[in-house]
């Protein structure tokens, strides 16, 4: 576990996922098909409970103001600031390993009530999971 400093906020555009965890493929896949995957983009998956259920929603950066309304996409700011992570390597060799770091990032003090699970995917192969601290 490591502390990791977004230096930036960040515009994404969302798409939800219809259910969690079930539908997460799903929504990444129709978001790749707004925005397929570039390295000058940054990708995420962002979770938290909502009404007693946990959300979820794959999100991209905007490349331009607008981009996410221009395709009909939810849009929000992943806040800048200090945050909890891990980094995990080879991810999709093992399915439960983003749902494990999460619940141990989620354990520690000090976080950010308002906060998402931030999935920020370094490539496809690696991803950082972050819980923004208080």
């Amino acid at each position: 576990m490591e502390n990791y400093v977004l230096a930036n906020s960040i515009q994404v555009f969302c798409v939800a996922a219809p259910s969690f965890p079930a539908g997460i493929m799903e929504a990444h896949q129709k978001l790749h098909e707004l925005a397929p995957f570039t390295t000058g983009r940054k990708f995420f998956g962002l979770s938290r409970p909502e009404n007693g259920a946990i959300v979820y929603k794959a999100a991209a950066e905007e490349q331009y103001e607008g981009e996410g309304a221009k395709n009909g996409c939810e849009t929000l700011v992943i806040r800048q600031g200090n945050y909890i992570s891990i980094v995990l390597h080879n991810f999709m060799q093992d399915a439960l390993s983003i749902g494990n770091a999460f619940r141990q990032l989620l354990a520690q003090p000090g976080l950010d009530p308002e906060g998402y699970c931030v999935e920020y995917y370094l490539s496809d192969k690696d991803v950082r999971c972050m819980v923004r601290l208080a």
